[in-house]
């Protein structure tokens, strides 16, 4: 029987856990510009719509990075929270162009990732599809269901080693090997599961480190290896706080 999956409760304000943003802004506080490398459908406006429910106290606008200098035309001070995992060069250089050819006051935060939080969300799709143990603090579950863990990462070379992080923290609460590997490009996943397969690891999962992946990229890659795989990041509830945690702490800056 699996058990059920508890995504993360709102803790209330004080301490490590305060809020990401104070429960009241001044109206000419900056607008929260949730930038994204690919359209504004699907996952994107979920986590823009969890963001305003969450924290109804910004003003958030949703954007294609392409889209984005339209975004930034009117006189009021702007936060602009690429919505990545990784620091992608690529993308904050098309954001840093945008922001400077519209002559708005705006500040870019750094990417959602690395961050315990991502991690966290990871662990979860897992769970989802019985990959993972539930709960890693009772340790419901006495036996893990997978030997490893493959990151899958898009974006080729540079966001395999931009994921490395992420990695460590994953393993770190799954108490087992987790490596990142590209799901986009090669070396990729097939070589990461021939070396944890060569080191012992026999049950192997993909946990796709990715908001959002071209249709059956992750599915392809499971079975090219034999692996089970969760489900993408999407909208969890844990990114959507990452995007507020990145606009508060511009904010305290």
């Amino acid at each position: 029987m699996s058990l059920p999956v508890r995504e993360r409760s709102p803790r209330p304000g004080g301490g490590r856990h305060r809020r990401p943003v104070p429960a009241s802004l001044p109206p000419d506080a900056p607008v929260l510009v949730l930038a994204c490398p690919g359209g504004t459908d699907g996952p994107a406006a979920d986590i823009a719509a969890v963001v305003r429910v969450d924290n109804p106290q910004i003003e958030v606008r949703l954007t294609a990075v392409t889209e984005l200098s339209q975004a930034l035309t009117d006189s009021r001070a702007s936060v602009v929270v690429p919505l990545l995992t990784w620091d992608d060069p690529a993308v904050l250089g098309e954001i840093g162009k945008a922001v400077a050819a519209s002559g708005a006051e705006a500040a870019v935060t750094e990417a959602l990732g690395p961050h315990p939080l991502l991690a966290e969300a990871l662990h979860i799709r897992l769970a989802e599809r019985g990959l993972a143990r539930a709960d890693r603090v009772r340790l419901l579950n006495v036996g893990s269901p997978v030997d490893a863990v493959i990151l899958g990462t898009l974006g080729g070379e540079q966001a395999v080693a931009a994921a490395q992080p992420t990695a460590v923290l994953l393993a770190s609460r799954l108490t087992m090997p987790v490596v990142a590997a590209s799901l986009d490009s090669e070396p990729g996943v097939a070589v990461a599961a021939q070396r944890l397969r060569a080191a012992g690891a026999e049950r192997l999962a993909i946990a796709p480190c990715a908001i959002d992946a071209p249709s059956g990229l992750v599915e392809q890659a499971a079975t090219e290896i034999g692996a089970g795989h969760a489900d993408l990041l999407g909208a969890h509830g844990a990114i959507a706080e990452l995007v507020a945690r990145a606009y508060g702490s511009q904010l305290a800056t």
